[in-house]
């Protein structure tokens, strides 16, 4: 079958699943991700494992787009007035799963240290679209939704910083190398700032190169270049494109009172994307996997869930948080997705011994927490009381609360 065709269709079948979820009373993208199982090998096989890894740019597309429009949500003059609230509470729940996380691992299972630092640094990062789309769909608005956007962005920094530490003290584990403190976290700190750098490089030239008066197609095609470049460069110089994207948009819309127009530009843009993604997504995933992954795998799983619930109801009340967001900000960072299957591939790369076992492990949680996630996100902005609050904008993204 032709390529397009079948991304058509994929895209279709896609949309179709994603209604039926809204009549269900579920978020579109647990439609998405179902029509994507269904579509994948565990039961229909339309969609081949070597097709999804030739749709990866689709992924990756996506999540530029996504880390561009989450940059909107930190405006300077937010940060300074909760800056600190989100830094703590991010701490604590990035701190939250990766100590549940190694001593379920180490102490209960019994796994290497090398292997327990390495999987529950892993569980650090929430996979930012699926809580997205949940808010999105349902213009959710309040101090939960408020205080989901910067912490899933910045857990994703620590995560990232987590994890490059955790697989350097893994590699002197197993080599008996040197162990050299200043390596260990200068690589990973190094590739953190220099994200930040470009990202912030990129979002004062797209700054500058914007005008109130520009046409909307116009304005449309700067910003999706620039994201496009933000992503490819980093991809090439081996950064993140997560963090340069956020950056660039955080950049952005501190220094132009009408980025708003570039955000909803991309908006307009990008729907077709999300469907796409969330869809090969779920063909992605194996449902086999389960059955191989035992009882540590789902030790992983509910580790996880408790140290995100845990950490963020520490963090929340240390800082005298809304009441709502100590009870349930952590059932909304539970999806787990592309960063850490893109972890997955580094630890192939690097510590091949522990591949197979991290790897199951780690595809099995993407299969539970992509496919149950955003109906937890949902449960949480609902109890909230979020839900439908924000009637008169379009959503977050589109029109950031500036």
């Amino acid at each position: 079958m032709h390529i397009i065709l079948k991304i058509s269709l994929i895209l279709v079948i896609g949309f179709i699943f994603g209604k039926f979820a809204k009549l269900l009373k579920l978020p579109s993208v647990s439609g998405y991700l179902i029509a994507g199982l269904l579509l994948g090998p565990s039961f229909f096989s339309f969609v081949s494992p070597e097709e999804t890894k030739s749709f990866e740019i689709i992924s990756e597309i996506t999540l530029s787009f996504i880390a561009f429009g989450i940059g909107s949500e930190f405006m300077l003059k937010d940060i300074v007035k909760m800056g600190k609230k989100i830094a703590i509470i991010t701490l604590a729940e990035v701190i939250g799963a990766i100590t549940i996380v190694f001593s379920v691992m180490y102490f209960i299972f019994n796994m290497d240290f090398a292997f327990s630092i390495v999987i529950a640094s892993m569980s650090a990062a929430t996979a930012p679209a699926a809580t997205i789309m949940v808010i999105r769909q349902y213009r959710a608005y309040g101090p939960v939704t408020k205080t989901i956007l910067p912490v899933v962005a910045l857990d994703d920094v620590f995560g990232i910083m987590a994890f490059g530490i955790a697989i350097s003290i893994a590699k002197i584990l197993v080599s008996d190398a040197e162990f050299n403190v200043l390596k260990i976290i200068g690589v990973p700190l190094i590739e953190i700032l220099s994200s930040l750098l470009l990202g912030l490089i990129l979002g004062a030239l797209l700054a500058m190169l914007t005008k109130r008066i520009d046409p909307k197609d116009e304005l449309q095609i700067k910003t999706i270049f620039f994201v496009g470049i933000g992503a490819g460069l980093s991809m090439t110089l081996g950064l993140s494109p997560l963090l340069t994207n956020i950056m660039m948009g955080a950049t952005l819309a501190n220094l132009r009172a009408y980025s708003n127009r570039s955000f909803s530009a991309i908006n307009d843009f990008v729907p077709i994307f999300y469907v796409l993604f969330f869809t090969i997504a779920g063909a992605s995933l194996d449902i086999k996997i389960l059955y191989s992954v035992g009882i540590a795998g789902l030790g992983y799983i509910a580790a996880r869930a408790t140290g995100k619930i845990l950490g963020a109801w520490l963090g929340s009340k240390s800082v005298k948080a809304e009441k709502q967001v100590q009870k349930y900000l952590g059932f909304a960072l539970l999806p787990q997705g592309g960063i850490s299957i893109g972890l997955s591939v580094l630890v192939m790369q690097q510590l091949p011994q522990y591949a197979v076992e991290i790897t199951t492990i780690i595809m099995a949680s993407v299969l539970f927490y992509e496919t149950l996630g955003p109906i937890f996100a949902k449960i949480s902005i609902s109890k909230a009381g979020e839900i439908n609050a924000l009637p008169n904008i379009d959503d977050l993204i589109e029109t950031p609360a500036h």
